[in-house]
């Protein structure tokens, strides 16, 4: 057994008040994403773990890049027919995290996904770089395949197909944008006493801000 118990480390870089945090989480997530950024220390800030329940019964977890996001949520692409799809589709009721260890920061959200315009879709595919779109288009994500040289086959006969030409939107390649109700932000602070603060959407479009306990 690989015994851990002595992986401990003191988090001291920063703070998290409530006599410096704005009403909305939206405001505060822009800030940290931003002061990341600005830091340095994470390869993709954008990178996000989706949490979602599998027609199994089972959470799942996996690893994707959030592509945008404002007041109306957090929007990222994947391929609808995926497992990751398919259990959006059966429950969308999901869960957002991001952890930023350079900032000893972490923010969950948990929200409700639905697909965006297709619009939205079209407008983000298109500006993919061919290879991208391609990769989109001959990969029927989570699927079982013989090989990975299955995968490379299929790509060069894309590759020929389309040399030359406009590469189209597969119909079950798309966004989801993910609507926040409740927004939690944990700033790892001395001794274990780490600081977390949960905003909780209200009927009223207001956001109920709470302290919780480390």
């Amino acid at each position: 057994m690989n015994d851990l118990s002595n992986y401990r480390k003191s988090y001291e870089k920063s703070e998290l008040l409530e006599t410096n945090i704005p009403e909305d989480p939206i405001n505060l997530f822009n800030r940290w994403f931003h002061e990341v950024e600005d830091f340095g220390g994470s390869g993709e800030v954008n990178a996000m773990t989706v949490s979602t329940i599998g027609l199994d019964g089972f959470p799942k977890s996996r690893v994707v890049l959030l592509k945008k996001f404002s007041e109306e949520g957090f929007i990222f692409y994947t391929n609808y027919n995926s497992e990751k799809g398919k259990a959006i589709e059966a429950n969308p009721n999901i869960c957002l995290s991001f952890f930023w260890q350079e900032m000893e920061r972490q923010v969950i959200i948990k929200g409700i996904a639905q697909k965006t315009s297709e619009i939205i879709s079209d407008n983000y595919f298109d500006s993919r770089p061919d290879g991208s779109k391609l990769g989109a288009i001959v990969s029927h994500q989570s699927e079982v395949i013989p090989s990975r040289t299955f995968l490379e086959e299929n790509l060069k006969k894309l590759e020929t197909e389309f040399e030359g030409k406009a590469i189209p939107r597969p119909e079950n390649w798309g966004g989801y944008i993910v609507t926040p109700l409740q927004v939690e932000f944990w700033q790892g602070r001395p001794n274990r006493l780490h600081d977390r603060i949960r905003y909780t959407s209200q009927s009223d479009f207001s956001w109920k801000i709470e302290r919780l306990s480390s």
